[in-house]
């Protein structure tokens, strides 16, 4: 490709960029989930919450099953003063292997993250491991749901977890699949500071 052809080529690509930038001129609150088997969403999610915080906004957030793992973005987060945070107290379900408990415990977090969702001075709600609350059956999908409608206009969203509902999909504006290709794990390599805690 000559030097013409590839600014010709892009020419036409930034033109076809700045239209669509242009015809976006919906301002609201959206709601991403972030999905698949793959690893990277709740790191996906932190790295929009740094983005958050580094606009000063305020945040929100819910972490499910994982709650009592300590990792470094939970230290991190911790000294950040414009931020809330809930923990299931539960961590793996299958570690307690108790369902009424695991319930009561993703009933009690959820009322935390409802009231995020009904705040608001909160900019940013991250509903993290939610998928597994609904695919378990700890919480009801349709009160989660109602809960998303009824949140504040501007108010943004974003929920992990493998496996979302169909639910989740259809009230979602951004849907990514994270796809497993090769974990370090499967080659027993254990979870590593910095990267995986």
């Amino acid at each position: 490709m000559s030097d013409d052809q590839y600014k010709a080529k892009m020419q036409r690509k930034k033109a076809h960029i700045d239209s669509r930038i242009e015809q976006a001129n919906i301002d609201k609150g959206i709601i991403v989930l972030l999905t698949g088997n793959g690893k990277g969403k709740s790191s996906s999610a932190l790295g929009m919450i740094c983005r958050a915080l580094g606009y000063d906004m305020k945040v929100g957030v819910a972490k499910f099953l994982k709650g009592v793992q300590d990792t470094g973005e939970d230290a991190f987060l911790a000294q950040q003063p414009n931020i809330q945070t809930v923990f299931m107290k539960t961590g793996f379900t299958w570690d307690t292997q108790d369902k009424e408990y695991d319930t009561t415990m993703a009933l009690e977090t959820w009322q935390k993250a409802q009231s995020y969702l009904e705040d608001k001075s909160i900019d940013l709600v991250v509903l993290d491991e939610l998928t597994y609350m609904i695919s378990y059956k700890y919480l009801d999908e349709q009160m989660i749901l109602n809960a998303l409608n009824k949140r504040p206009k501007n108010q943004h969203v974003v929920i992990t977890g493998r496996a979302a509902s169909e639910g989740l999909i259809e009230i979602a504006d951004t849907v990514s699949e994270v796809k497993d290709i090769k974990h370090a794990f499967r080659a027993n390599i254990k979870a590593q500071k910095g990267v995986d805690l």
